[in-house]
């Protein structure tokens, strides 16, 4: 065994200085997050949108950077109309107490001349809408709507807007995100329990993962200064550090705790852990950045700011556990395994074969044809649902239906269809007030107007500096659907035809479905790049790890497998409505834009983790001249126990995500939790063991042509 590379090296430093290490580790992770979360924060993206829809909004945003819109929806309990002179006097009321508070502006009755849209057809339900300026308080003009509510209970009076939905998700996100918190710890704690069999050795995982994520957070609020980050960064990186650190110190405990049940003293277990697990989590680190890497070509500013911060993670967690862990452990020497489950403990102690999975493992080597055929077909047939999935960037209809304010949403939804969540003509011109400029926007409306699938009300708003305005207009459909964006589209030709047509105008088409199709176009286009790239790293890889160029091909094969079995099972479960009661979540929801590629890009990163595991035992078999079938048997049998172990606490963490109410980190968690689990189970049990025995001796296989076939294989963790 080799004792000369780095990870080696690194675990005998740390341990020769083992207190220099904890504490620098200590010291650093807190000035990281007391300097970069506490004291400059965070820099949130503020940009959104891609194409016609991104270029409209940066205008609008310098144009109207003081206001967020608001509606008040009224609506007749018993059957009162609009025209009634108690629901007259009730939307006189409202606007009235809206027109009192400062920093509320342009506050329209539904009365006013040219609203005749903002009352429903069925004359039951009226809107207020009104422009709230962001140095104003929401509270108060919910406030006020509550009070009018109060004095006219025979009518439904209640808000949704920007500010007050933003309010609302932020509550309803904190709530879950404590009760995550709350659930996690624990969660992980007690696989790792199961994992060790004693307090202190499940604990060190434990404290690796979280103070990588939060040393990263600290340095990522630095990091934003410069290159602003998603409002989704922290989860990102709370889902992968966690799961890497815990994974990686899992590694390197079992394989110390295999030495010290094989004879060897704790100095001795320690260095052979260093050297081959070690090696590993070095190897395995960068295999998952390189993959992370792949979302800077997705051409999205999202994406970049999630490469960012799972690379930095990954990184962190990868130095953490190469110094501070082995000088812990070597700080602790026996005392690891202090707090022993007596039970537990019995049942982890020796080699770390696992008979659960000695019992999958018999009849799939003995029938490894009908093994493959019979898992193969599960997963291509869980994949099948793939092939209708449809993506949308979260909106209104992505917040937990039981909010009260997203309750009004579903109302004015019903009452207007399209109108809560409508597509928005931006122009800009050097005054907008222009005679041909407003015959443009008139043009537009009347021809809008008259257009299937474009419906009112149709509003317009004007710019304090009159360079700016904008043409409100809901779309049939729920606004991700087919039909909304067949609107959408008949709204894009209009747009050239009228006011685009205007010498001087700028104008262009936003909003929810705009921003949805802008997306999915941008990314659409970029998805080959990054297939490519992540592919072809995965590829390359494997291949002067191994030295064959059968096992890069294999496993790619199996990675794509579960892959698409997760995506179908995200289409079954939330966009088909299978299982919605089981997850807290009502009706059915489109995948969300970014989900699709940011799972293929972490799942190929971690489950390469696993792949590397597994196979660097199996070539170290076939190297020592074990038979191609029996090299695989005895490499699963004693690695299974450990990549099982890894991969509850990876499904544990991020099964937590899919308890929230945000129907975006549902499927985040649930599409992340299953294709892990599909991954160390499926995959890793059963279809790699039984297409390696079925390859046999052709696994290995390495053409003359590469130059690569005479060298020896990258020994990643040999034999101690």
């Amino acid at each position: 065994m080799s004792k000369s590379n780095l990870a080696a090296r690194a675990g005998a430093w740390s341990a020769r200085h083992r207190k220099f290490a904890i504490i620098g580790w200590f010291v650093a992770v807190i000035v990281a997050a007391a300097v970069g979360s506490g004291v400059i924060g965070t820099k949130i993206d503020t940009h959104e949108g891609s194409g016609q829809s991104g270029r409209v909004d940066s205008f609008l945003r310098h144009h109207f950077p003081q206001t967020s819109g608001e509606e008040i929806l009224i609506q007749g309990r018993h059957g009162q109309s609009a025209s009634s002179p108690q629901f007259r006097a009730a939307v006189s009321d409202v606007t009235a107490r809206d027109r009192r508070i400062p920093y509320v502006s342009d506050v329209v009755s539904p009365y006013s001349p040219g609203q005749a849209g903002a009352i429903s057809k069925d004359g039951h339900s009226a809107l207020v809408s009104l422009q709230l300026g962001t140095k104003g308080n929401v509270d108060e003009v919910l406030a006020a709507t509550a009070a009018a509510a109060h004095s006219y209970p025979s009518l439904r009076i209640a808000e949704f807007g920007d500010a007050s939905s933003q309010k609302a998700l932020n509550k309803s996100l904190g709530q879950d995100f404590s009760r995550a918190e709350k659930l996690s710890l624990p969660i992980t704690l007690l696989i790792l329990v199961l994992a060790f069999g004693s307090l202190v050795a499940a604990g060190l995982p434990m404290l690796l993962g979280l103070t990588a994520v939060a040393g990263t957070l600290g340095l990522i609020g630095a990091v934003s200064q410069l290159l602003p980050m998603d409002v989704a960064i922290s989860s990102a990186v709370l889902l992968i550090g966690l799961a890497v650190g815990v994974d990686y110190s899992l590694f390197y405990l079992r394989r110390e705790r295999e030495e010290r049940a094989a004879g060897a003293g704790d100095e001795a277990a320690l260095h052979a852990a260093a050297a081959t697990s070690g090696r590993a989590i070095l190897v395995s680190g960068f295999t998952v950045m390189i993959a992370m890497a792949g979302m800077f070509f997705a051409g999205s500013r999202v994406f970049t700011s999630f490469a960012v911060g799972t690379i930095m993670v990954v990184a962190v967690a990868m130095v953490g556990s190469l110094t501070v862990l082995p000088a812990m452990m070597s700080a602790l020497g026996p005392r690891v395994d202090r707090g022993r489950i007596p039970l537990l403990h019995r049942l982890r102690r020796g080699t770390g074969e696992s008979r659960l999975w000695n019992l999958v493992l018999v009849p799939v080597m003995r029938r490894p044809g009908i093994a493959a055929a019979i898992s193969a077909v599960a997963l291509v047939a869980l994949a099948l649902p793939v092939l209708h999935m449809q993506t949308a960037l979260p909106g209104a209809s992505s917040l937990p239906r039981n909010v009260p304010i997203v309750k009004t949403y579903d109302r004015m939804q019903k009452a207007f269809p399209g109108g809560s969540e409508p597509a928005y003509v931006g122009i800009q011109a050097a005054d907008v007030r222009a005679a041909s400029v407003q015959r443009g926007i008139a043009e537009l409306i009347s021809e809008a107007s008259k257009t299937g699938g474009l419906l009112h009300p149709i509003t317009v708003q004007r710019s304090k500096d009159h360079h700016a305005e904008t043409v409100s207009i809901p779309l049939a459909g729920n606004g991700t659907n087919a039909t909304s964006d067949a609107a959408l589209a008949r709204l894009r030709a209009l747009v050239p035809q009228t006011i685009g047509a205007v010498h001087g105008v700028e104008a262009g088409v936003t909003g929810n479905t705009a921003g949805t199709v802008d997306f999915d176009s941008a990314m659409n286009s970029h998805l080959p790049i990054v297939f490519a790239f992540v592919l072809g790293a995965a590829f390359l890889l494997l291949l002067f790890t191994f030295r064959s160029i059968v096992i890069p091909i294999q496993a790619i094969a199996l990675n794509l497998l579960s892959v698409a079995a997760a995506y179908g099972l995200l289409v079954l479960v939330f966009q088909d409505g299978h299982l919605h009661n089981l997850l807290g979540f009502q009706g059915t929801s489109e995948i969300t834009s970014w989900l699709p590629l940011f799972l293929f890009v972490v799942l190929f990163g971690l489950s390469m983790d696993y792949h590397v595991f597994i196979l660097s035992r199996i070539r170290e078999a076939v190297d020592r001249g074990v038979p191609a079938r029996e090299a695989v048997v005895q490499s699963v049998r004693s690695t299974a126990g450990v990549v099982t172990s890894a991969a509850l606490v990876m499904v544990g963490v991020f099964a937590i995500f899919g308890t929230l109410s945000l129907v975006e980190f549902k499927q985040m968690g649930v599409g992340l939790a299953a294709a892990i689990l599909i991954d160390a189970t499926v995959i890793r049990g059963v279809l790699l063991p039984a297409t390696l025995a079925l390859l046999g001796e052709r696994a290995w296989y390495m053409p003359r042509w590469t130059g690569l076939r005479r060298s020896s294989p990258v020994a990643v963790e040999p034999a101690a």
